[in-house]
């Protein structure tokens, strides 16, 4: 089952010259998956979560989200689904809990259940010793934590992060991560911008990749690296008998025939090492959008932790 149905959806803003930001995008988003928008800025990423969560009007095409016609029904989507924006929409001045039972408020869950669920929620990311803090003296980690919390106050089967780890430092981004993955496991739908192309490749069931409003690429993480090398490449580490390492890289059609060139290339010194090169998501994507993979992280402001490992 397709929880988001997208066909030539496209927003062109009315500047001179016009500025067709989405251009025409066509995907489908699996019930139960992780689905990774990537793309540098301005290529369309926070433009189309905007418009499929009702915070901006298409100028064409259509989109179906949960089942619902984006154009018709856009006030039933938004009670369905949770919004994680890349700036935090929760109240300085409330605190962890309270900031909680607010957002169950707006979303319509029973007054009965709400203080219950808020407990569960601040137990859940590890937020409870914070239930009384005002959401400005928490820390950058916590206070993305708690906003994804407050999206999920509802259930909602499907939830939009844009951007979830940006800035973070190296543990809080893992925690965010393993929060995404657990939600994968309890069958919500994860739509995920992200310019951290390592992060993607661990998380996401299948990407599509935009490139100034175009999607240039949508597949599973293994299809998109299968698409990007055209030859098997073969790593190859030799020593002689002084024990001097080198390493050589054999290109062919045919992994045994790439085999028998590597040992015929040994010139009789010990093969160490045989090793099959993968390409990596940062290869896919420098490939498809002619762009250097620094690109999407400079634009962020550096690195940060959620390029790091975890």
């Amino acid at each position: 089952m397709n929880v988001i149905q997208v066909s030539q959806l496209t927003k062109v803003y009315p500047t001179q010259p016009p500025l067709r930001a989405v251009d025409g995008i066509d995907f489908a988003v699996r019930e139960g998956e992780v689905f990774g928008f990537l793309g540098p800025n301005g290529a369309g990423k926070t433009t189309t979560i905007r418009m499929l969560t009702g915070l901006a009007r298409p100028s064409a095409g259509k989109a179906l989200v949960l089942g619902m016609d984006l154009a018709t029904d856009i006030a039933r989507i938004k009670k369905q689904i949770g919004v994680v924006p890349e700036q935090s929409n929760l109240y300085d001045e409330l605190s962890a809990f309270d900031n909680l039972v607010f957002a169950m408020q707006l979303y319509g869950v029973p007054r009965a259940e709400r203080k219950t669920r808020a407990a569960e929620l601040l137990a859940r990311f590890r937020l409870s010793e914070k239930r009384d803090a005002p959401f400005a003296k928490l820390s950058r980690g916590m206070k993305r934590a708690l906003t994804i919390a407050a999206a999920l106050a509802h259930r909602p089967p499907l939830v939009f992060l844009d951007e979830p780890t940006t800035g973070l430092d190296v543990m809080s981004a893992r925690n965010l991560r393993q929060m995404i993955a657990a939600l994968r496991a309890e069958g919500v739908t994860v739509f995920l911008t992200t310019h951290y192309l390592e992060e993607a490749e661990r998380l996401c069931d299948r990407i599509a990749i935009i490139v100034k409003g175009r999607i240039v690429a949508l597949d599973t993480v293994t299809g998109l690296k299968s698409a990007a090398q055209s030859k098997p490449i073969v790593e190859v580490t030799l020593a002689d008998d002084n024990n001097h390492i080198e390493t050589r890289h054999i290109e062919g059609e045919d992994v045994a025939e790439v085999m028998r060139a590597a040992l015929a290339q040994s010139e009789g010194q010990r093969i160490v090492a045989i090793n099959t090169l993968r390409p990596t998501l940062e290869d896919v994507f420098v490939k498809l959008t002619g762009l250097r993979a620094e690109v999407m992280l400079t634009e962020k402001g550096g690195k940060g932790g959620g390029n790091a490992g975890g």
